[in-house]
């Protein structure tokens, strides 16, 4: 497993948890499976980033399976590799950005279309990647994983989807949002149009 970063040293996330990556893309041509996550404002520029986009392309062509989770999904997306694909996202605004990169969006926990699995979210990511182990080391062994972490989520309270939430909960999240992406995005879209 590697830890691929845009350019050398640690990558350190808005909370402040600081990653140690273990390469850069320029240093690596190939990979088995390819795990694209999600985050917030560098998540939404990578999705402008032409040498990433080429970069994933690139990669995609020696993969066994490429994923992302959450607004990976984005990243994926606006590489070209799930048009005419079904795929998942996370859940604000999912199904036009996912339609705006030519994908249909399923609204699942996780989504396989051929090589490409996609997650809705971070937790949605674990059960992607034990759908993905069965598939490839088969059931007892993705069954030894889930014993092994003792994955048996019970949520406490109904919610953690649009659907199962009280509506006045995914207006407000909705809200802060759009207070915190839609800018985001008007800027790299203004930025690719001087380009």
């Amino acid at each position: 497993m590697k830890l691929i970063a845009l350019k050398p040293g640690n990558l350190k996330t808005v909370m402040g948890v600081e990653f140690v990556t273990d390469a850069t893309i320029a240093e690596v041509d190939s990979l088995d499976i390819l795990v694209i996550p999600g985050g917030f404002k560098g998540t939404i520029e990578a999705a402008y980033n032409s040498e990433l986009q080429q970069w994933i392309r690139d990669i995609d062509r020696t993969t066994t399976y490429t994923t992302s989770v959450c607004t990976g999904g984005w990243i994926l997306g606006s590489t070209g590799l799930l048009k005419g694909k079904k795929a998942t996202t996370n859940w604000y605004d999912a199904e036009h950005m996912l339609k705006k990169y030519g994908a249909t969006f399923t609204n699942e926990r996780f989504t396989k279309d051929g090589k490409y699995w996609t997650a809705a979210d971070v937790t949605a990511g674990m059960e992607m990647s034990l759908a993905l182990l069965e598939e490839i080391a088969g059931r007892d062994y993705a069954q030894a994983v889930m014993l092994d972490m003792e994955y048996a989520p019970a949520q406490p309270f109904k919610g953690g989807s649009p659907e199962k939430t009280p509506k006045h909960v995914p207006d407000f999240m909705t809200k802060m949002y759009k207070a915190g992406v839609d800018p985001v995005i008007t800027e790299m879209e203004k930025a690719t149009e001087k380009q």
